[in-house]
């Protein structure tokens, strides 16, 4: 069997005690080596969904009759959307344990698959009475889902409204219901309800859960320009970032010696106004100095054309 690395540091007592108690049914060293797997699994689930999944198949392969592992696997397919094979492994385990914290998800498989109308059916299963506030919080926002992907826009906004999204309490999953909420209103061209919706979702959301400030700011039409920042001589991104705004300084300062050059030929112009008008009276040595005054002119203005 093919091994995956795995860090030093990565003992298996990292996991839950509930995991680590299922893990005594097998021999200690297969015990272990699981739990380090398993370990892998949590770490990489978010960061690195494709080789999270690899570590739960070398899990799955080392005890595949644990219950945890199981669950560990169905979790890392759901990351990588492989809704079926997910699914399959939330039944093996839920067949294992006789609970039902895995239907939320598991209907959720089902919307992946395809058939929003079994995620509405598993929805309104006795399971989920059995279900603790934050998984009935989860079974609401997946059967939201399932109403928008059948075009059911008004339904899904009925099925978000409830004591959880009207409460002040602010707990794990207040953001996410908050945020679902104002979604599915601006789908439906509520606007002003939805941006009032992601306010709350993003004051409420302290660990970044959800984008509701960014989906904020595009509603209020911010848009954010990374700022450069000069003088760290150091990094050679840097240095290159620099390069943009001293050019501009030294741009602003031509545009000053322009500034400058162009005063001085209005004056040259208002000069040669007044050696027309001699000119035009016939006075020969003013046209001398008429020539003069446009040689002047020229120069100034070839200056200012260079620059």
């Amino acid at each position: 069997m093919k091994r995956l690395p795995i860090p030093d540091d990565v003992t298996g007592e990292e996991i839950d005690k509930d995991v680590r108690q299922e893990l005594l049914s097998l021999p200690k060293g297969l015990a272990e080596d699981v739990a380090r797997n398993l370990v892998m699994v949590a770490r990489l689930i978010d960061e690195d969904p494709e080789a999270a999944y690899g570590y739960s198949k070398v899990a799955l392969r080392l005890a595949s009759r644990v219950a945890a592992v199981r669950e560990a696997a169905g979790f890392a397919a759901y990351a990588n959307q492989k809704y079926s094979e997910a699914l399959g492994e939330f039944r093996a385990a839920r067949r294992m344990t006789g609970g039902v914290e895995l239907w939320p998800v598991m209907a959720d498989c089902e919307r992946g698959l395809g058939r929003p109308e079994k995620a509405l059916e598993m929805a309104g299963a006795p399971e989920v009475h059995k279900l603790d506030k934050a998984d009935q919080v989860e079974m609401r926002l997946v059967a939201a889902g399932a109403r928008r992907d059948m075009g059911q826009l008004d339904a899904a906004i009925v099925t978000l409204q409830s004591p959880e999204l009207a409460s002040n309490s602010v707990q794990p999953w207040t953001a996410r219901l908050r945020y679902a909420y104002a979604d599915a209103l601006l789908a439906a061209g509520r606007e002003s309800e939805a941006r009032e919706w992601f306010a709350k979702a993003a004051e409420s959301d302290k660990d970044g859960s959800t984008d509701a400030s960014d989906r904020l700011a595009e509603m209020d039409g911010v848009e954010f320009v990374d700022a450069l920042v000069e003088g760290d001589e150091s990094d050679e991104g840097a240095r290159g970032e620099t390069e943009a705004p001293v050019a501009a300084a030294e741009g602003d300062a031509a545009e000053d010696e322009d500034a400058a050059e162009d005063e001085a030929a209005d004056v040259d112009e208002d000069q040669v106004d007044v050696v027309r008008e001699v000119e035009e009276a016939g006075d020969e040595e003013a046209d001398d100095e008429d020539g003069d005054a446009h040689g002047d002119d020229k120069s100034v203005n070839d200056d200012g054309d260079k620059s």
